[in-house]
């Protein structure tokens, strides 16, 4: 048996707050990062040392990409409305939230602490707002720690 029980919104019901409503905010593309990755491969392609785009695997997706590495995610942008809904009308527990969701932060750019400030610059060029969220070090095995919040979540 399959049951399957509805939140409180309907496609077309109005979200407070916003000018728009449920389905609208549910299905409001993505933006491409694209020109902003094209311009700092192209600038500083040596400092570079991974990026990871974070929809459709969420905050855990850069686990897939390292190995012995721990990875401290503890300055995170503010979580956008639509995450909240989700888990208001889910009931999902944040620990998997951010396992499934990008949680508003969707493209992480991995390099040292030297060449931040240039990608942050070149993210602003293109109207993206970009800063440190967290930083790396060396563990026996991947590790994963984020602080936000809801929290604090190690996978």
């Amino acid at each position: 048996m399959i049951l399957f029980i509805p939140g409180k919104y309907r496609l077309t019901d109005p979200i407070d707050g916003l000018n728009t409503d449920a389905g609208k905010l549910v299905l409001s593309p993505t933006r491409t990062y694209a020109p902003v990755v094209k311009e700092i491969l192209n600038t500083m392609r040596s400092e570079i040392h991974g990026m990871v785009h974070c929809s459709g695997g969420g905050q855990t997706k850069v686990m897939h990409f390292i190995n012995n590495l721990h990875i401290v995610k503890d300055n995170m942008f503010s979580l956008p409305l639509l995450f909240r809904l989700i888990h208001e009308q889910s009931g999902t527990d944040w620990s998997e939230m951010y396992k499934v969701f990008n949680m508003g932060h969707r493209f992480e750019i991995y390099t040292d602490s030297v060449n931040a400030p240039e990608i942050i610059r070149i993210a602003a060029g293109f109207n993206l707002e970009a800063k440190v969220i967290g930083h790396c070090e060396p563990a026996e095995k991947k590790k994963l720690t984020i602080s936000s919040e809801f929290g604090t979540f190690e996978y």
